[in-house]
């Protein structure tokens, strides 16, 4: 019996208490390492939201770097438009054919009358021929008819006088004023006959003239609106034809039409100097004044469209260019260099540091700090004499606390 392997007694086994573990660290050491670890974490927290925060993007307001004309800076009030010819013309056909000949290209100058393209028109110049036909034969019907009516009128005449001497009879006379009458008769429906067809002659003329089309004016070919080939027709009068040959423009006749708030309108008079500035020549503005003010609203943009004339035009104008007119003061006279730019700042954008003029210039999200050469100042903007370049993205208004290489995004 005192061989058989002892067996577990249950009743011995219990759980190990902490202060059953001789080598455990102390309690008061174990419960410091529990909020030391918690604190840590804060810790670390507070110093990556602190160098974020450092390097955080600035919300700034920007400008562009712009030409300005001095002139302008005393205007009432500016307003956008486009350059538009006022005198332009889709010229078409005024038959349907198809399109034979093409004389001009877009840019082309063309004068007055000038053949710009033709159609076939061998049918209609036929049908010319065959009417100039028919009045050379009519032509030569009253000639014979003439002739009839000459020999039957001296032998009217002659009878009529034998007559009266009693020397023919009655019935002599009666035949020769018979045939008088009738040569009378067949001379006035040859004459008749001829008019006629002089009249089919110069409707067969006006069919193949139809077919050649022609410059209504001088002017410039804008589009080519169909090519050698195409079936044209009057008012394109089915799906398969073209209306237009080619648009042609007046370019003597270039105005802007400018949309003027009608908030705004009491203030634009007929005869007002304007600046005229195209945003292809933003260096180079052109004087005018004002031709004309509609006199209708636009409903949907509350609008009224001025047209302002051109001083003086040069070739660099063409239609359809983007403007923007500045309608100088009444009583202004315009004499101060009017064609003169400057590159200009709002002044908001300048500030002061350590002494020097500079701005902040915004370069793929990144701001850099220029100094730069200010010149006169105009209104809200002042002139640029050097430092930055056209079309450099500015700060407006930027914070004392902003820096040259600060991250910043457009503020909402």
């Amino acid at each position: 019996m005192s061989d058989e392997p002892t067996k577990p007694n249950l009743a011995s086994l219990r759980i190990q208490r902490d202060d059953d573990i001789g080598s455990s660290a102390p309690p008061r050491r174990r419960s410091a390492w529990l909020w030391l670890g918690p604190l840590l974490v804060v810790v670390a927290a507070g110093i990556l939201w602190a160098l974020l925060g450092m390097k955080g993007t600035v919300a700034v307001e920007t400008a562009s770097v712009e030409y300005l004309n001095p002139a302008t800076a005393q205007s009432l009030l500016t307003a956008t438009g486009y350059v538009v010819a006022q005198r332009k013309a889709e010229v078409a056909s005024k038959a349907t054919g198809r399109l034979e000949v093409l004389n001009v290209e877009e840019g082309d100058s063309v004068q007055t009358g000038e053949i710009l393209a033709e159609i076939e028109a061998d049918d209609v110049r036929a049908a010319l021929k065959a009417a100039e036909a028919t009045a050379i034969a009519a032509q030569a019907e009253v000639a014979r008819v003439d002739a009839d009516y000459k020999q039957a009128k001296l032998i009217y005449d002659r009878t009529n006088e034998l007559l009266s001497r009693k020397l023919v009879s009655q019935a002599e006379f009666d035949q020769a004023e018979a045939s008088y009458n009738s040569a009378l008769a067949s001379k006035g429906a040859a004459q008749a006959n001829l008019q006629s067809a002089r009249a089919n002659v110069d409707y067969a003329s006006v069919q193949v003239e139809n077919t050649i089309i022609r410059a209504p004016f001088d002017g410039t070919v804008l589009t080519k609106d169909a090519d050698v080939g195409d079936v044209v027709a009057p008012f394109a009068s089915s799906a398969s034809s073209k209306g237009a040959v080619v648009t042609l423009a007046d370019m003597t006749s270039l105005e802007v039409e400018a949309d003027v708030s009608e908030s705004n309108i009491d203030r634009v008079r007929a005869g007002q100097k304007c600046i005229i500035t195209l945003d292809a020549f933003p260096t180079d503005p052109y004087r005018g004044s004002v031709k004309k003010i509609v006199p209708t609203a636009d409903r949907a943009k509350a609008t009224v469209m001025t047209k302002v004339a051109f001083d003086a035009l040069d070739n660099r104008v063409l239609p359809e260019m983007s403007a923007k007119v500045n309608f100088l003061p009444i009583d202004s006279s315009d004499a101060r260099e009017p064609n003169k730019t400057v590159l200009s700042v709002p002044t908001a954008a300048v500030i002061q540091r350590d002494g020097n003029d500079v701005v902040f210039v915004v370069r793929q999200g990144t701001v850099y700090m220029n100094k730069v050469d200010l010149g006169t100042t105009y209104g809200g903007s002042v002139e640029i004499k050097g430092g930055v370049r056209h079309g450099d993205i500015v700060v407006v208004n930027p914070p004392a606390t902003l820096k040259n290489g600060d991250s910043v995004k457009l503020s909402t």
